[in-house]
């Protein structure tokens, strides 16, 4: 650690300059495979920049030990929904490769599942780790209901938007920031987007029936965040700390 500080290193250094190089890896397969274009390389540049950028910048702040095994898990996936958005960006001037595209986004699916138990089992679950693997997944749900708006309608970006929408009523609405207790069904529901959406925009499914699809999830997700808002606008009003509101002055029950 001597050694770090002197010379102005960071012992989550190489890990992220893996992750650059095998962004860069991907994209250059893509461009090979399934002839990605300007678009798509801009947009997945921009994402690997403001990714990595985003990452050390939260990193520095307060990291200060080894990357971690759970949040190389997590970089694995924002590599792959990097793909994913040059993928969907490239779209917009033509007809994607669905079948790499859904692979790459069910890929990342599957390996939600996979960082927060490499966290647990090693202790190194983190609140830094938790929030990289949340702005990953939002980012993720953002491109692919960005995809599926295409055939179901404009609509469907209210999934990937809503996300962003409640941090900025936060930044005006202080209560809004206040901690939630967990809940499965929270979690439950965000696995849900996910996977209607990838099915959705895979085209295995008519178009009557991927639009109904999306549209139960938003409903869903429309449900989770107004439960959440209402259990935080009666802590907020009542003034009560997040476990007394959940020991019974009126939570929704989960």
């Amino acid at each position: 650690m001597t050694t770090q500080i002197r010379y102005g290193t960071r012992p989550f250094a190489p890990d992220l300059a893996l992750g650059a190089c095998g962004q860069l890896l991907l994209l250059a397969l893509l461009g090979w495979t399934a002839g990605l274009g300007p678009l798509g390389w801009v947009a997945g540049g921009v994402y690997a920049a403001a990714t990595s950028a985003l990452l050390t910048l939260a990193l520095r702040r307060s990291w200060t030990g080894p990357f971690g095994p759970a949040n190389r898990v997590t970089l694995t996936r924002a590599v792959l929904v990097g793909g994913v958005t040059a993928l969907v960006a490239d779209s917009f001037g033509g007809r994607p490769p669905l079948a790499i595209l859904t692979g790459l986004a069910t890929v990342a699916l599957l390996l939600d599942a996979a960082d927060g138990q490499v966290a647990r089992r090693t202790g190194t679950a983190s609140a830094l780790g938790a929030r990289f693997d949340m702005e990953v997944d939002a980012v993720l749900l953002l491109v692919l209901s960005a995809h599926v708006a295409g055939s179901v309608g404009g609509w469907a970006l209210s999934i990937g938007v809503m996300r962003y929408a409640f941090v900025a009523a936060s930044w005006v609405l202080p209560w809004l920031r206040g901690a939630l207790p967990p809940r499965f069904a929270r979690k439950t529901v965000a696995a849900l987007q996910g996977i209607v959406l990838v099915v959705a925009g895979a085209g295995v499914l008519p178009r009557p029936a991927a639009g109904t699809a999306v549209a139960v999830a938003l409903g869903l997700l429309v449900w989770s965040f107004g439960r959440d808002v209402a259990w935080l606008w009666r802590a907020g009003a009542s003034g009560r700390s997040p476990s007394e509101v959940d020991r019974g002055y009126g939570t929704p029950s989960s």
